[in-house]
């Protein structure tokens, strides 16, 4: 299998390649971006791109969010997530001592999540955006800065060295990345699922969000994230990404999903897969599969079907 990554070589991308398929890592393909993976996936090039979708700390991964938004409905969805524990360290060319730092490199989400460090121990460093940590950690062995924040695995992949390590503001950080794939079938539901949905509401108008809420929360769908994003189409145009704790196979997302059809502009559907942490859902005794079922029985009793006959009543 060929899988593209966001690179270069020595990202936390790459490591959660390893995690999700240990067999691919060696076929894996660095791509340059986020947008980059995705269209080599959708051109066939690829068979599977990993991306980062959100951090723990610093939230989602803005770039993945408007590659997915602006590829729509177009075959390409997530079929997995994967959780990597994120560490970083101060990588330095050898010889390099800490006071001779004045230029730091690396991502924007690992620098906010070193950013207390930082202050503390290289104040007056310049602090450079880069478009990946790996990256960064390639500009530093090229000489292009003095340092860069990144994963302890990109000092063997650029002979560079540790001039401090566990550099992040808060202990226990996680990115969750998400693995695409095209034209694959929905992988089966586990009990411990994810749905992914993108929701654009007919317009701005008072209790259109509830609207879409009412959707999940009548049929018992917990959602473990709602977020806003601007559809690009004018100020104050928004569409919702939508994390439900549910399966596309499950009637009660079926239906919310009827229900969100019916009363927004626009919904599409991302996908539905396992959650990395396997934690089950907690679906309400009104909302499991019995239920919808004895609901569903009896909505047919009601309207008993015509007699073969086609007699009609006198």
């Amino acid at each position: 299998m060929k899988i593209a990554y966001l690179g270069p070589a020595g990202t936390f991308t790459e490591q959660a390649v390893r995690q999700w398929h240990p067999a691919g890592a060696g076929l894996a393909w660095p791509a340059p971006t986020v947008p980059a993976a995705i269209e080599s996936l959708r051109r066939g090039e690829v068979d599977a791109a990993v991306v980062p979708f959100e951090n723990s700390v610093e939230g989602s991964v803005p770039a993945t969010l408007q590659a997915l938004q602006d590829a729509g409905e177009d075959g390409v969805r997530i079929c997995a997530e994967v959780h990597v524990e994120v560490q970083f360290s101060l990588l330095v060319r050898p010889g390099t001592s800490l006071d001779q730092v004045v230029s730091v490199a690396t991502h924007p989400h690992a620098m906010a999540q070193t950013r207390g460090w930082l202050a503390r121990h290289l104040p007056d460093a310049a602090l450079v955006p880069e478009a990946s940590t790996a990256r960064a950690a390639q500009a530093v062995a090229e000489g292009g800065y003095d340092a860069a924040v990144a994963a302890p695995g990109a000092a063997d992949a650029y002979g560079l060295v540790p001039v401090a390590e566990h550099i992040a503001d808060r202990d226990g950080a996680v990115t969750r990345f998400v693995v695409l794939r095209a034209g694959v079938a929905v992988p089966p539901p586990t009990g411990s699922d994810r749905t992914t949905l993108v929701a654009l509401i007919w317009m701005n108008r008072p209790g259109a969000l509830l609207e879409l809420l009412e959707q999940f929360a009548v049929r018992g769908i917990d959602l473990s994230r709602l977020e806003s994003r601007p559809t690009g189409e004018g100020l104050g145009e928004y569409c919702f990404w939508i994390d439900a704790d549910a399966h596309v196979a499950e009637a009660r997302l079926r239906e919310a999903l009827v229900g969100l059809r019916r009363t927004c502009r626009e919904v599409h559907f991302m996908g539905s897969y396992p959650r990395a942490d396997r934690r089950p859902a907690q679906v309400p005794e009104h909302a499991d599969e019995g239920a919808y079922a004895e609901a569903q029985a009896w909505v047919e009793r009601l309207s008993p079907p015509a007699a073969a006959s086609g007699a009609s009543p006198r």
